[in-house]
């Protein structure tokens, strides 16, 4: 793997890059205790890393993803201090290096110029590169309930449909649309340009993006009670939190062409609170298979 280049990320802590890049997250690990929060944050560093290498301008990019893919398979490959930190961590807390696999799939995949046909590849894509983190997360938090697994896939998937919701014209600027063609079947650089005639075309494929979000939140919030109590409050602030930003964009009439939109400190202060009611034991009901039905041979995902 040809060396990266330094960058401020390099020189800074876990939890800094956490404060720095994921403040809703950050925000959230802070119910956690320092133990959990600190292995948390090392995870985040990982996923994170991944995801500005294949986001970035390196010529060589593709080449050190496919590097770091092959050393998470076994092969003696020089990866990087991340690299090898995330695989102490894999190794410390038994998380599944196929679900580490599937990840660098999906950064591969970001590769190229995307075009997403139908909502099983936009829901095969989610999976690869945030249901894989959710099932990651679950070994880092102590979640030895063989059934958490599917309910953390779904709040993987769920945020990241909010992701692609939020950064329509930033994914549309790198050639790239996640909005099924099913749904819009209108070209990346349309988008990027924003072009009138195609804005509520596309505001109405984000908010059926949204939609489907919800069926997975909804999901995610009832498997939060199959965590270590000590974690279900982090995950339930982090579930509400990242739910707030469709709400959001909901509120502000869908303007996707105005750029990101945040969540303000002072809603999240009120989610969390709201987020109390989801600490205490209840019936958890069996995952609904329908929402998985698009996902089967990817980690994780139970076989039916």
């Amino acid at each position: 793997m040809t060396s990266l280049s330094p960058n401020r990320d390099n020189l800074m802590q876990p939890q800094q890059v956490l404060a720095h890049h994921g403040k809703s997250f950050y925000w959230a690990s802070k119910f956690l205790g320092a133990e959990l929060a600190d292995r948390a944050a090392s995870l985040y560093l990982f996923c994170r890393f991944v995801d500005d290498l294949a986001d970035g301008d390196l010529p060589d990019r593709q080449e050190s993803l496919k590097d770091i893919r092959e050393r998470l398979e076994g092969k003696n490959i020089a990866a990087g201090l991340e690299v090898e930190a995330f695989i102490n961590l894999a190794n410390d807390h038994n998380i599944p290096l196929s679900a580490a696999i599937e990840l660098l799939d999906g950064m591969l995949s970001d590769q190229k110029p995307t075009a997403l046909a139908n909502e099983a590849e936009l829901l095969r894509y989610c999976h690869a590169v945030a249901g894989t983190v959710g099932l990651m997360m679950c070994r880092v938090l102590n979640c030895d309930e063989p059934r958490a697994d599917s309910f953390a896939i779904d709040l993987g998937i769920a945020m990241q449909l909010t992701n692609i919701s939020r950064d329509v014209l930033e994914d549309a600027k790198m050639n790239r649309r996640y909005l099924p063609a099913s749904w819009v079947n209108i070209p990346p650089e349309q988008i990027a340009d924003a072009d009138v005639a195609c804005q509520q075309q596309v505001a109405q494929a984000i908010t059926a993006l949204l939609d489907l979000s919800e069926h997975y939140y909804a999901s995610a919030q009832l498997g939060i009670r199959l965590l270590p109590f000590r974690s279900r409050l982090s995950i339930a602030i982090a579930l509400r939190v990242y739910r707030q930003i469709g709400w959001v964009l909901k509120r502000r009439k869908m303007v996707w062409w105005n750029g990101r939109v945040i969540v303000k400190g002072s809603e999240k202060l009120w989610l969390s609170f709201r987020s109390i009611a989801d600490l205490w034991p209840k019936k958890v009901p069996p995952h609904h298979a329908q929402l998985h039905q698009h996902l089967k041979g990817l980690a994780g995902v139970q076989p039916r």
